[in-house]
């Protein structure tokens, strides 16, 4: 079964870069539409940018999607990690803006959305792209791998010269909404130097102690401290959740990274379908599909803080 939106929801806020306003409306689509982005500030060239691993241009902050008309949506990784984590894979999302707003830095307030509009099925086969054998691709220290598993795993390992974090790791599978459980109100994080490096670039411009985790040493600046003993990690999962939802349909495989980035993930994904052989497009039976994110998610899964 495909999910989609019984109705539409409404997001507005903040892009985290660009500091823009911005407005976005996720509409429900019919069986086997997918995830596209649909810019209605842009009149003089096509407006749609499709969710997919092939439309990923370069950026070094963020996960960012371009068509061949040179329109352009960042900072995605949040909300497609909440529709594949709700276990939705077809909407169109209206944009009025450059980036998608950062909320609160996690995929929590789509997840709410998504929940509180409704999910609806149907009543089309979901099909799954298979892993078949090992694909790594790796930059310096940092690695990122594919292998074979019966359904979505994700392993991951951070490691900061900063005491507050330092290194962490964890690996879970995303089955039985374990995703909206364990990931989705973990915020992206930073640390202050580079924050304040980024602001003298004219960049992170919509940022704030509200809507990102800054670390400074030893210490959390943010109001409130972390929600997790080990937020970072579990943001570095929800990421990877999210760009790996770019792969076109929920992945059967297990994920692998070590100090891994969006950049590194999309190299991964492009590993993959460059390999014929290391692939596979599976429809998924009944049991396959107990397996997947976001099957049978219901507001009871929410963190309490949400």
């Amino acid at each position: 079964m495909q999910n989609t939106l019984s109705t539409p929801a409404c997001f507005e806020g903040f892009g985290l870069h660009s500091g823009t306003a911005v407005r976005m409306v996720v509409r429900p689509a019919p069986a086997d539409h997918g995830i596209w982005f649909r810019r209605s500030d842009i009149a003089d060239r096509d407006p749609a940018v499709r969710a997919l691993w092939s439309a990923v241009t370069p950026s070094r902050l963020c996960t960012v999607i371009e068509n061949a008309g040179g329109v352009s949506v960042s900072t995605i990784e949040h909300i497609m990690a909440a529709l594949a984590g709700s276990g939705i894979y077809n909407a169109v999302i209206d944009i009025d803006g450059p980036e998608v707003p950062i909320l609160d830095g996690s995929a929590v307030p789509f997840v709410k959305g998504f929940l509180a509009a409704g999910l609806e099925d149907l009543q089309a086969p979901v099909r799954a792209i298979r892993v078949l054998k090992p694909v790594e691709v790796r930059e310096g220290l940092a690695m990122a791998r594919l292998e074979p598993a019966e359904m979505l795993e994700i392993d991951f390992r951070i490691s900061f010269v900063d005491a507050a974090i330092g290194d962490q790791s964890r690996s879970m599978n995303m089955a039985n909404g374990a995703f909206v459980r364990e990931l989705s109100d973990s915020r992206t994080f930073c640390r202050q130097a580079d924050v304040l490096a980024m602001q003298a670039a004219g960049l992170a411009r919509g940022g704030s102690l509200q809507n990102a985790v800054v670390f400074d040493g030893d210490q959390v600046l943010s109001p409130g401290g972390l929600r997790h003993a080990d937020e970072p990690v579990r943001h570095k999962m929800l990421d990877a959740l999210g760009d790996l939802a770019l792969a076109g349909g929920p992945l059967l495989g297990r994920y692998v990274g070590v100090r891994a980035g969006h950049a590194l993930t999309n190299q991964l994904l492009r590993a993959l379908f460059a390999d014929a052989s290391a692939h596979d497009i599976v429809e998924c039976g009944p049991q396959t599909l107990g397996k997947l994110p976001g099957i049978g998610v219901h507001v009871g899964d929410l963190p309490l803080r949400a």
